[in-house]
């Protein structure tokens, strides 16, 4: 039987930032249009970390059912490593998920009741990630979807709950978060590749190969860096977002330098605290510059 630790590492807490930093976007974008509701940003905040869990236990019993996770170089999963029984992940999941429906319910009947068909697209996303007959994470799909709901969705989502509308100001950030959201995926594919690749897990990292996905991972950081330049333009006090600078340079040396295997896990805690200082800072510089 797994241990309390054991199953709080199977929620993956590194992959946190990837639910927080969007609420804190989306809401410092309403607050640019003086429309900020701080317990609806709450309120979204439960949906995003519910859903994050929740993906990620569900991730963990598909993966492990499917034996993907025979083999693995990055942290143990419940499954997999035969800490916990599927069934017993699955209900994690399950309820994790649920708690997500029910709050993004409640933000959805007092925010737009048609967020309700959004929502339901989150649902069926972090399901049939991994799970069901042809997940699209096996297939290359992953951060193009990560792009979507942790970027597009979240942010704007949460922007518009508070705000009743959105701006190139939330779309911007959306981008942003989203980029820095794809990144996180991109390190963990590339440290997977080799074992990836021997389970038929075709990713976008097994589909580019090591050298193109580090480019591309790159790429990504430097997409949230433009788009800071890009915010300037609304408030300068958004350039308080190159505060995550170094950060994004600490996460990016491993990958630059070629390190492989259990080497890239720091990239992931690097890169998702790059983008949660970056949200706070460029939310916090929306929120006062107005």
């Amino acid at each position: 039987m797994a241990s309390f630790a054991q199953w709080i590492s199977g929620a993956r807490p590194r992959t946190l930032p990837n639910a927080v930093a969007p609420v804190v976007a989306g809401t410092g974008a309403a607050a640019w249009l003086q429309s900020a509701v701080w317990w609806k940003a709450l309120l979204a905040l439960a949906v995003a970390l519910a859903l994050t869990v929740g993906v990620n236990y569900a991730n963990d019993y598909s993966d492990g059912v499917r034996g993907t996770d025979d083999v693995r170089t990055g942290p143990a999963r419940l499954v997999g490593s035969r800490l916990a029984t599927p069934r017993s992940v699955l209900t994690a999941a399950m309820c994790a998920l649920g708690v997500g429906a029910v709050s993004g319910l409640a933000l959805a009947l007092l925010s737009a009741p048609w967020l309700i068909a959004v929502g339901v697209a989150c649902l069926a996303g972090a399901w049939l990630y991994t799970g069901g007959s042809r997940p699209y994470g096996y297939a290359g799909f992953g951060e193009v979807a990560v792009f979507v709901f942790f970027g597009l969705v979240a942010v704007l989502g949460t922007q518009y709950t508070q705000a009743l509308r959105v701006d190139w100001v939330g779309l911007t950030l959306a981008v942003a978060t989203g980029a820095l959201s794809s990144s996180v995926l991109v390190a963990n594919n590339l440290r997977d590749i080799p074992t990836d690749t021997q389970a038929q897990k075709i990713t976008l990292a097994v589909r580019l190969g090591d050298a193109r996905t580090r480019l591309f991972y790159q790429g990504l950081l430097a997409t949230a860096g433009v788009s800071t330049l890009v915010l300037m333009l609304a408030t300068p006090w958004c350039a308080v977002g190159l505060i995550a600078t170094p950060l994004a340079v600490r996460a990016a040396r491993p990958v630059r330098s070629g390190r492989s295997g259990p080497e890239l896990i720091p990239v992931l805690r690097d890169t998702g605290l790059t983008m949660l200082v970056w949200a706070v800072a460029v939310a916090a510089a929306l929120t006062l510059g107005r």
